[in-house]
């Protein structure tokens, strides 16, 4: 770490230790003021405000809602941060000042949180005299969806000319003070499968004369998730699992039409790449001896999240600084889906995880139950705005070599670090 970057990085700090109520505030301002995808109007020109009174320029993303604006000026590298402002459409449960003033619709993900850290570091940034480069900070609508409003920001050109993108997200799990951290892929592809059999129906004291649809969904259940297992390698950890079936509505009728629907998930981008193939010929085989006619709509979602281990160590270097040796640990693989892989198809990415639980009963993420320790938000800023100019530092040594080097690895394996290690023969394993 150069002297300029070790100063930016005291200012940041002075910074957040003088404006963290007002941070506080803002978190709760979203919370009590949800919005789903692509209608995220209030939350956006909530955002631009805050911007402009910090003298900034936001412009919104073509989609409507969302923003996306630039600190610093000059040469250098730019450097993306991401944070999502949708909600989801459940009921706040939480007796809190700062509940959903909305029916229905709560911040029950931690996005209101994402996005208030990635506005702090912008407000911090922008305080700031010799960023060497630009921070692209990117308020991005419609995470929740499929295949998320990510691609939208990558099909737009908004990272165009950046050298790679870091983001975070709230990890309920992991104790307020600690940061998660993990090279390669970190959460799973999702993609949404839906089977329709239909048959002329019949009655179930005959079903040799027709075709027997439940039966036939039956076997797709139970056979399915297993020949999956078999054709895939087991280390990219491919599942299927289903999540709804619907059939008849009388006990002697055989129906003339079900359904199932699930989903499919993959850490392994390159068996994502074959997922839909594969499915669809395991649909059609499984279901060939019943007679059924097959239907199958296959939604391609979002891509894994795999980690660059250059951009982890710039992570890393941040978060040493943040929160200590001692509270970087290594964040387990998730099969949740988030769409900040798309990021991924342009440049370097990274996600660290933090953490916000405060003690007490654990409140799991996509319930209405969920809250954060506030703490957290603070560490959050820090984090992001520390890894910027660390990275900012780095692609500037790139660009020009005569530069000072960025952080390196040590002879260990750090926290997070899953980058390099030899595989392990297990064979004494069944």
């Amino acid at each position: 770490m150069t002297p300029v970057v070790e100063k930016l990085g005291a200012a940041v700090e002075d910074w957040v230790q003088a404006h963290t109520a007002q941070l506080v505030a803002v978190r709760r301002h979203l919370h009590a003021h949800p919005e789903l995808a692509y209608a995220e109007f209030e939350t956006t020109a909530y955002l631009e405000q805050r911007l402009r009174e910090a003298g900034l320029s936001p412009r919104r993303l073509p989609t409507g809602t969302g923003l996306v604006v630039e600190v610093g000026e000059g040469p250098g590298p730019t450097v993306v941060l991401r944070g999502d402002i949708d909600a989801l459409p459940l009921a706040d449960l939480k007796d809190v000042p700062y509940a959903s003033t909305r029916q229905g619709l709560c911040h029950a993900c931690g996005h209101d949180v994402h996005t208030t850290v990635v506005l702090g570091v912008a407000l911090a940034l922008a305080t700031l005299d010799g960023l060497p480069g630009r921070v692209r900070c990117i308020f991005q609508p419609a995470e929740e969806t499929l295949p998320g409003g990510a691609t939208e920001v990558v099909s737009a050109g908004v990272l165009d000319g950046a050298s790679r993108a870091f983001a975070l997200h709230c990890d309920p799990s992991v104790p307020v003070g600690r940061i998660g951290l993990r090279t390669g892929a970190i959460t799973a592809a999702c993609d949404r499968l839906d089977v329709t059999l239909t048959g002329p129906g019949g009655h179930t004291a005959r079903p040799h004369l027709t075709v027997d649809l439940v039966d036939a969904l039956g076997r797709l259940i139970t056979e399915l998730p297993g020949l999956l297992s078999r054709q895939v390698d087991p280390r990219a950890g491919m599942s299927l699992v289903w999540g709804s079936v619907d059939a008849g509505v009388a006990a002697n009728a055989i129906p003339q039409r079900g359904t199932l629907r699930g989903t499919v998930r993959v850490l392994d981008r390159d068996a994502w790449q074959g997922a839909e193939e594969l499915l669809r010929s395991l649909v059609a085989k499984v279901a060939a001896p019943s007679g059924a006619a097959v239907e199958v709509d296959y939604v391609r979602g979002v891509p894994p999240v795999v980690n660059d281990p250059r951009s982890v160590a710039l992570l890393r270097a941040a978060a040493l600084e943040t929160v200590g040796g001692d509270e970087v640990v290594l964040s387990p693989q998730s099969m949740g889906g988030e769409d900040f892989g798309w990021f991924a198809e342009r440049l370097p990415i990274a996600l660290a995880r933090l953490g916000t639980h405060g003690g007490g009963a654990p409140l799991d993420l996509h319930r209405g139950t969920f809250d954060v320790d506030e703490r957290a938000i603070p560490l959050g800023v820090l984090l992001l705005a520390r890894t910027a100019l660390h990275a900012l530092e780095a692609d500037a040594a790139v660009l020009h070599p005569q530069a000072a080097p960025p952080p390196g690895r040590t002879g260990r394996h750090e926290a997070g670090d899953t980058a390099g290690r030899p595989p392990v023969e297990e064979t004494h394993r069944g």
